[in-house]
């Protein structure tokens, strides 16, 4: 090279903030490949040099007594010549004259600096990004690739997918974008940014930035859910007793809770206080709906939540939509049903438990709140399950489970034949109904034609006494 290197590298790593000895290595490199295509067979080394800015290429034979390859070895005469002390066995190197490379050995020269610098400018993208996973970014819409969002971040592009968006969120080219780092990974086209503006972490991010008392640890956001675009759930507690959660995360005036809800484009948002007691915690994720009561089934983490009738829609909320939210917000699968659905479940309930011998009501009721519903939930029962109910004791266990198989067993067609006498008293009821309302009509029709006689011997009767008074008048001035 005629040329001095040094300002060229110093530039490239300006621009593109690729670290000075990545590109000279490229540059080595790049020589050391082409110089291998100009020359194959040879033993070749290439090395940039700082002072003169310029990439030096040895070539190197090996001294022996006898000359078999004229590319790779030379007589010791020959390597006295370049080096008086050289021996048998030593490597002489010497350097090459560059310009013998030629031209096309310079393009490729510039074509492996180039694609060496793309890759090491793609490995500083990923490096900076690949600790930034599950952050905040912000950046500008640049343009639609099938159905993801390229969003510019400054130094690289990051991708929007269409299942990571927003429903109902529309983008136009240089809209500024707030985003969630999902994933960073490599590819062969270079590292490959994933963000989202559906996951629960962009919610919480968000109130980690509007809110400090959040940043600093006082407040803590214990769980989150999202129906993105629609509503969230964010379950708080904090540290310090003097500190409001929830107020902390309003803000003054709901300032703090309303430039979040600007950002997500409206989607409402719950704040609910944390409590490490499971019942208490759904009870409060329920809100705004009251909770009358609950009954807890851990080994299944479910719970049946009783509210006033009056309450139950507003319990499930639109489409299911508050009861949804509050299952993922604690973990918890969830059954909402009215008092008056609980109370006829309740019944059915211990109508089948009472089915089997032996147990009095005090222990049916425990069951039942052990959550055993059916006597074959009884007969399926592990024996240390049914030790556990107050009033059960470890003799009496097998007792109760062949009692309850037979129960069980039983049960279908006893089930039966109540419904088939349900269903022959209330045909039999329907049709008293019906003949009592035949008769009500029968006496109906003989009251309404006894009516219509009645009125027309009336109307004849008055007729009569008409005629009379026209045909006589001069007999009744004589009567007077």
């Amino acid at each position: 090279m005629q040329f001095n290197l040094n300002q060229m590298i110093d530039q490239v790593g300006r621009d593109k903030g690729i670290d000075r000895s990545i590109i000279v290595e490229a540059v080595e490199s790049a020589i050391l490949t082409s110089a291998k295509r100009k020359y194959p067979g040879k033993t070749i080394e290439a090395h940039f040099n700082e002072e003169i800015g310029e990439v030096e290429v040895f070539e190197f034979k090996k001294v022996v007594e006898a000359v078999t390859n004229i590319v790779t070895e030379l007589t010791l005469a020959e390597a006295k010549e370049l080096d008086p002390e050289a021996e048998i066995g030593d490597d002489i190197g010497f350097k090459m004259d560059a310009k013998e490379l030629g031209r096309i050995a310079a393009q490729t020269a510039k074509q492996v600096i180039i694609q060496r610098v793309r890759d090491a400018e793609r490995s500083n993208v990923y490096n900076e990004y690949k600790d930034r996973k599950h952050e905040i970014v912000t950046g500008v819409v640049r343009r639609f690739e099938k159905d993801s969002i390229i969003i510019d971040l400054g130094r690289a592009e990051a991708a929007l997918p269409k299942r990571e968006q927003i429903p109902r969120e529309v983008y136009r080219p240089g809209d500024r974008v707030q985003a969630y780092i999902l994933d960073i990974f490599q590819q062969s086209s270079g590292p490959q940014i994933q963000l989202s503006r559906r996951d629960s972490g962009l919610l919480i991010k968000l109130f980690e930035m509007e809110v400090p008392e959040i940043a600093e640890g006082i407040v803590k956001i214990e769980f989150a859910a999202r129906e993105p675009g629609v509503r969230a759930k964010i379950a708080v507690s904090s540290r310090d007793s003097d500190v409001d959660p929830i107020g902390a995360c309003v803000g003054l005036r709901g300032a703090r809770v309303q430039n979040i809800v600007q950002e997500l484009r409206g989607e409402k948002i719950d704040i609910v206080p944390y409590h490490p007691d499971p019942v208490k915690f759904v009870c409060n994720s329920l809100a705004p709906a009251q909770v009358a009561r609950v009954i807890q089934d851990e080994a299944n983490k479910s719970m049946e939540i009783v509210v006033p009738d009056d309450q139950l829609s507003l319990a499930i909320g639109r489409k299911g939509q508050n009861v949804r939210l509050a299952a993922m917000l604690t973990g918890w699968k969830l059954d909402i049903m009215s008092e008056s659905k609980f109370v006829e479940a309740k019944a059915t309930a211990i109508k089948s438990l009472r089915r089997i011998e032996g147990l009095n009501e005090t222990v049916l009721d425990t069951m039942y709140r052990h959550g055993f519903r059916t006597a074959a939930d009884v007969a399926e029962a592990d024996g240390e399950d049914l030790t556990e109910i107050p009033g059960i004791e470890a003799d009496m266990v097998e007792r109760i489970i062949t009692n309850a198989a037979e129960a069980a067993r039983t049960e279908p067609a006893e089930l039966a034949a109540e419904a088939k006498a349900a269903e022959e008293a209330k045909a039999a009821e329907a049709a008293e109904a019906a003949r009592v309302a035949a008769v009500k009509a029968e006496a109906a029709a003989a009251e309404a034609a006894l009516a219509a006689v009645e009125k027309v011997d009336g109307a004849s009767s008055a007729e009569s006494d008409g005629v009379t008074a026209e045909a006589n008048p001069e007999s009744v001035e004589k009567t007077e």
